[in-house]
């Protein structure tokens, strides 16, 4: 093998190994028992809330991807309205976030008939404090694909950061309701 082959497939290697770094990187998340950083908001739907607007009254399920109308960030809020129902059930909200401006989450909703409320966060500040900002050999910057189930207190009860299993998103969040709603039955 010659040396500019041996190169190629070193940079090659490198380039595969840091790219699934980036993908299962979970360093700088927020973490389970961590109070919610509070944020203030407008949503999609025009109104302005902030997180802690909720304490004491809803759990919330903050969900941040990296894109609208892309094939995984599409299954990701797809499954949540299929199950949308389910969340209501277990006294939850839902809030997908991302970069992508408000024209681009209004044709989102209503492309694929989501009932719940995005956030355009295009200054990055809410994803910076919930850890959820990446970037790839410092040329790429984007979103985690990271969902956080805060309890009504504000703690953090559960962080599912999948960015290729987009399903275990779903299933990890009405387990943590689950687990939230016992334990307010048990007292």
């Amino acid at each position: 093998m010659s040396i500019p082959q041996k190169f190629f497939l070193i940079c090659l290697a490198l380039i595969l190994a840091g790219g699934i770094l980036f993908l299962f990187n979970s360093r700088g998340l927020l973490e389970e028992g961590d109070i919610a950083p509070d944020f203030t908001t407008t949503l999609s739907t025009g109104e302005t809330i902030s997180l802690k607007d909720y304490q004491g009254k809803k759990n919330v399920v903050l969900f941040f991807y990296p894109k609208d109308f892309t094939s995984g960030c599409t299954a990701e809020v797809c499954s949540f309205r299929d199950n949308y129902q389910e969340l209501q059930n277990y006294d939850a909200v839902l809030l997908g976030v991302s970069a992508d401006n408000e024209d681009s989450h209004q044709a989102f909703i209503r492309q694929h008939g989501l009932p719940f409320p995005l956030v355009s966060d295009t200054d990055k500040s809410i994803t910076r404090a919930y850890g959820t900002a990446s970037r790839f050999l410092g040329l790429v910057h984007g979103t985690k694909r990271v969902t956080y189930v805060i309890d009504k207190s504000g703690a953090i009860r559960a962080v599912i950061h999948h960015e290729v299993l987009i399903g275990k998103h779903l299933t990890g969040v009405i387990e943590a309701l689950k687990r939230i709603s016992m334990k307010g039955a048990n007292g």
